[in-house]
């Protein structure tokens, strides 16, 4: 692998190739080198600080390894011809050989085995949303919309409309089959679907989606916001999270054809669970103080702990197929947003569903009405919970959630944990512009 590798490195004319892997809250890290020192970074990976990367390692344990994923070369299509660049993602080894606990791509890939075992291979495909912004000179952070295009708005001189086709361009250069792009609802505001994968590639995908879009943006003098809610009384930015178990055989195993919304037994053991740890899941995929003010009624963003068929207020939705279209049957998990860890996300999720494969839950009955025009009543007739409002309330439900905890890992649970209460701790004792417009005159 390593001679054929090294053999297209040099086809491609790279002159260097960044090894990259993300800490726990899902920053891309790394390290470059010469494209000469390939063959030897293949052969023996390459040592790093693991204690000087959020999560990864305490400082009297601290060497680490990147171990090269050769499926993963792909070269970077922005990167100046004269100083060709390449890019491999890594996974994260200890010096003894084995898989770090710490490292996010560990934890997906421990839960892909454990799914394995059971005889299932999660596929997901997540819908990617974000925000192109003006570039801004001096202190002023307000963030500038680009465009006044709303929901699959077309001009064909749209600036936005040239930023998402480079970006398809760059895209499928790396290797992503895109399947869509296009306006999302609120000003500046942007949405691109890959295909659907297994979770290791769909998360790879993700991550690289993500500074493509940053690269490409950059390009054309915008910047990329993955912020979950960047503007006060519009839509937040989800990544609605596609997802199914094939068997070995790669048939669907949630179709059913005699079930009134093409479900299987096993789909329905796997909404349950989902529902379920529904609490304990916001923390994960909905990880930053801003991602609560996303997750708020009128928005197209879930609040209420249900699921329901094409109904796009419930928390887990059936989205339609066409007929015959028995690989198609999916379920859409519409609390993640675009600041989470990807890895994580998938790895949480799958967490749960299998949870509720192995103890045989049963989902409650659909919701197909408007759920956003219930009241406290209606709520409570139909066993209707909310998510967290805050992310202290989710940080609180996953760590009463063992499953949960179980599958992410003492290490990054440890340290997941640390980093996301300070950050709240840090946001409770800020002294806002808002507070200062309401009290500073009235109080």
């Amino acid at each position: 692998m390593s001679t054929e590798l090294m053999a297209r490195a040099n086809e491609d004319r790279i002159r260097f190739v960044s090894l990259q892997f993300t800490d726990i809250l899902g920053t891309i890290k790394g390290v470059t080198i010469p494209v000469r020192q390939l063959k030897a970074a293949l052969t023996d990976g390459v040592w790093f600080d693991g204690s000087s990367v959020q999560g990864f390692a305490r400082i009297h344990e601290s060497d680490m390894v990147l171990r090269l994923d050769p499926a993963t070369y792909r070269v970077l299509p922005w990167s100046d011809p004269n100083r060709r660049r390449a890019r491999i993602i890594c996974d994260v080894y200890t010096p003894d050989g084995q898989l770090a606990y710490s490292s996010p791509r560990s934890v997906l890939r421990r839960m892909l085995e454990q799914a394995r075992t059971l005889g299932y291979t999660y596929k997901v495909g997540p819908e990617l949303e974000y925000f192109l912004f003006n570039q801004r000179d001096g202190t002023d952070i307000a963030p500038v919309p680009h465009d006044v295009g709303g929901y699959f708005d077309f001009s064909p001189h749209d600036e936005a409309l040239q930023v998402r086709s480079e970006l398809i361009v760059a895209a499928e250069a790396l290797g992503i089959d895109v399947e869509m792009s296009h306006h999302e609802v609120a000003t500046g505001q942007h949405e691109v679907d890959f295909r659907y994968a297994d979770a290791l590639t769909s998360a790879d995908n993700t991550v690289t989606l993500k500074y493509t879009i940053r690269a490409i943006a950059s390009e054309h003098n915008l910047y990329a916001s993955f912020m979950p809610k960047p503007i006060f009384g519009v839509n937040g930015s989800g990544m609605h999270v596609h997802q199914s178990l094939a068997g070995a055989d790669g048939r669907n195993l949630f179709y059913a054809a005699d079930d009134p919304y093409h479900l299987s037994p096993l789909a329905y053991h796997f909404i349950a669970g989902q529902i379920a740890h529904a609490k304990a899941l916001a923390a994960i995929s909905a990880p930053t103080v801003n991602s609560y003010k996303r997750l708020t009624p009128g928005y197209e963003a879930p609040v209420y702990i249900c699921w329901a068929h094409r109904n796009r207020s419930a928390l887990i939705r059936v989205p339609a197929t066409g007929v015959g279209k028995a690989a198609a049957t999916r379920l859409e998990l519409r609390c993640p947003d675009p600041s989470s860890n990807p890895y994580l996300v998938f790895a949480a999720t799958l967490a749960a569903g299998l949870d509720g494969i192995k103890r045989q839950l049963t989902p409650p009955e659909p919701v197909n009405e408007d759920i956003y025009r219930f009241d406290a009543a209606a709520l409570a007739a139909r066993g209707i919970g909310t998510l967290p409002g805050t992310l202290a309330e989710a940080l609180e439900a996953l760590q009463a959630d063992q499953v949960l905890l179980d599958a992410l890992g003492e290490p990054v649970t440890e340290a997941f944990l640390r980093a996301k209460w300070a950050e709240w701790n840090e946001y409770r004792i800020q002294v806002t512009n808002w507070e200062l417009k309401r009290y500073l005159h009235t109080a």
